[in-house]
Parts: structure tokens; sequence; C-alpha cells
């Protein structure tokens, strides 16, 4: 059971990763978009002291452009963080080259730094994008794989860790936005859910309905691959990034009003 902090200390909770973290997909009318930004709310109404907010992700970020960047800079805001969410290695798994263990080795080097300024860590594996995909089962295999690395090493070191990737429901498609890479409302709400539980002794997250299975017709598929597919391929011809020239979406600390929806 992971250790909860005290109810009458204030949090300071940063994320950093890539575009899961934060937050693209979720246009929901709430004051922080994202499952980082919904958590940072349930924090908020789940604890009695003080929330503070910041999200140092950026779309597009390999792991170690996440970790040679954003964890500097988590560590360097005033005052210190008391909470870093760590979710990263999801664009990883799409790039030729793709090593478990290379990964791991970056991730001990930063977490021993965050461990070092006495911050807790809290991890997350990827969302697995990969039912709707093409590459699907590469994908999948390459984020099981991650997932189980991230469970052996979050075990070692006495680290929360939600491991989106494998949770039994989201990988159906009432979940995903349109690009069938990034989550929607529902699925950011969902890994908040699923994260206050683990990182902050909130209640199991709900199991949700199961829809009517819903067909896709030859001509949304051929709308997907050329308003999302045929984007993605150029950007990786041309050695482009959807973050490119992109800044963080809360670089400093925000005080997060609780919204009155308490678990």
């Amino acid at each position: 059971m992971p250790t909860v902090p005290a109810r009458t200390d204030p949090v300071r909770y940063v994320a950093i990763g890539d575009s899961f973290s934060e937050g693209v997909g979720d246009d929901g009318d709430v004051p922080f978009p994202g499952w980082a930004g919904r958590l940072a709310s349930g924090l908020a109404d789940n604890l009695s002291g003080p929330v503070s907010y910041a999200n140092l992700a950026i779309r597009g970020r390999l792991l170690a452009g996440v970790l040679d960047e954003q964890v500097d800079a988590a560590l360097a805001l005033d005052p210190l963080p008391t909470l870093i969410t760590l979710c990263g290695g999801g664009n990883d798994m799409l790039r030729p080259g793709y090593d478990v263990d290379v990964l791991l080795g970056r991730l001990a080097t930063a977490a021993d730094r965050v461990a070092a300024h006495g911050v807790r860590l809290a991890l997350l594996s990827p969302a697995d994008p990969s039912a709707r995909l093409p590459l699907g089962k590469l994908i999948n295999a390459r984020g099981d794989a991650w997932a189980e690395a991230l469970t052996g090493f979050a075990r070692e070191r006495g680290l929360p860790f939600v491991d989106v990737s494998r949770d039994p429901h989201l990988r159906r498609a009432e979940f995903w936005s349109e690009d069938r890479l990034h989550m929607n409302p529902l699925g950011h709400q969902r890994v908040a859910d699923l994260a206050l539980h683990e990182i902050a002794g909130g209640p199991a997250a709900a199991v949700p309905a199961v829809p009517d299975a819903a067909r896709t017709s030859v001509t949304e598929e051929l709308r997907y691959y050329r308003d999302h597919v045929v984007p993605w391929v150029r950007r990786r011809v041309t050695g482009r990034s959807s973050g490119d020239g992109r800044v963080a979406s809360h670089g400093d600390w925000t005080l997060v009003p609780p919204t009155g929806r308490r678990h």
C-alpha cells in the first residue's frame, strides 16, 4: 500500500513526461485538463492541506528528453516539489532501436537524483493505444515489456506505480481520441482515478460499463489514415516532432482549488 502524505501537509505536485502527461486529447471542461491535471484536482478534493500543481511535460519527447530536460526543471522549482509523476517511453516504442535496458538505466539515474532531493517519485506506464493502430502487435509487445520492467523497478525502490498499460479496460475505443494515439477526457479521468488510488490512497477506480461494439467504416478508416497516420509518418521522415517549439503548459506552481468531487 503506498505511503499517503499527511493530510495537513502541503502537496506540491509536478508532472513530467510526453503528450500523455501533457494532457493531449483532453478537451473536457475541467480546471486542469489531462490525467495529471485531473489528479491534481483529485488531490485537492481529497486532502485537507493545500495542493499546488505544475506540469512540465511536452508532447513528442523521448524518455531521454524527459529525463535530461524536465527532471532538472522540476527540481529547480521553488519551493521544491513534494511529488513528481513520471511517465515516459511511449514515443520510444515507436522508434527503431527500442531497448528496455537502456531506458531503465536512464530512469535509474534520474530516480537517484530525485531521491537525493527528498522528493517522492511515482511512476506510470504509458497508455497502450495498440488495439487500433498500425503495427499494433509490435507496440503492444514493447509496451508490455516496458510495463514489466517498470513494475520490477518500482518494487525494488518502493515507488508508487500505476500500470496504465495493462489496465484491463483502457485499450477500448471509447477511451481514445480521434487520432487513436491520445486519450480523450474519459480516458484521462480513468488514469487520474487509477493514479489517485495508487499514489494517495484514494478509492479503487470504478469498473466502467462495457459499451456496445461499434464498427468503423472504410471511409472512416481512410480519413483516419489521411488525417493522422500520414502526418505522423511525414514528421518521422523529416525528423520533426509534434513538440518542436512548445513550452510547458504550467511551468510554475499554480494553487489547485477543490472541485467538490470528493472520492
